[in-house]
Parts: structure tokens; sequence; C-alpha cells
């Protein structure tokens, strides 16, 4: 993953960008392998978000953030049948999950919207 630190509208920290790519078919239909995601550090993560995380083997991971819960974020693939995720590690800690995925630039540019979750 590459960062970079873009300059912040007034008022507002400046959030530092980063570059992803998917690998494997667990975010399958949303995402596939191959796919490069333009992500941004230090942004608040809400249920439904994509995101960047670090499971407890040390893999960096693309997962949805599905709910938040005590010690941290309950994290899933949207592809359950091909996803190792919350469901074998349990809440990932709030400090390992670390970018939101904003963007998917290549190779089929699409902006990702933030899904609803069953709370």
């Amino acid at each position: 993953m590459g960062e970079h630190v873009a300059q912040g509208r007034s008022g507002r920290r400046p959030r530092r960008l980063g570059a992803a790519i998917v690998r494997g078919d667990s975010m399958y239909p949303t995402l596939r392998s191959g796919d490069r995601l333009l992500v941004t550090y230090g942004t608040p993560v809400r249920a439904g978000h994509v995101v960047v995380a670090r499971l407890p083997d040390g893999t960096v991971a693309v997962k949805r953030a599905a709910e938040r819960r005590p010690g941290g974020w309950w994290l899933l693939g949207d592809n359950p049948a091909r996803s190792t995720d919350s469901t074998r590690w349990g809440v990932i800690a709030e400090h390992d999950v670390w970018a939101v995925a904003r963007l998917r630039i290549a190779p089929r540019p699409a902006l990702l919207r933030r899904r609803r979750t069953q709370d």
C-alpha cells in the first residue's frame, strides 16, 4: 500500500491517502481480485464501510465493517464461502482497522458506497 498526505479543508485534519490491491475472492461481488482501491487513513469507520485491516495472523485484508463491538470491529467478507474474517478471528481491535476504502480506481472505477448492515 502506498500513502500520501492530502490537504484538508479549513478546520479539518488532513487525511492520508493510500492505495490497496484486493487479493482473493472474499469481497466478491463488490470487489474482485486485482482491484485497486483508493483508501483514506484516519477516517472514522462506520458500519458498512469497506476497510483495510490487519488480521490476528498478520494478514492485511480488505473486509466490510459489519458492526462495532466491545473491543473493536466485527469484519466480514461479502462472499462468506471464501472469506476468513471475524467468524474465525472474532473482534478485530480498533487500532488494527487501518483505512476506509473510498474508490475502486482500477480496473472498473467506481465509488464504494457504505452498505447498510443489520444492527
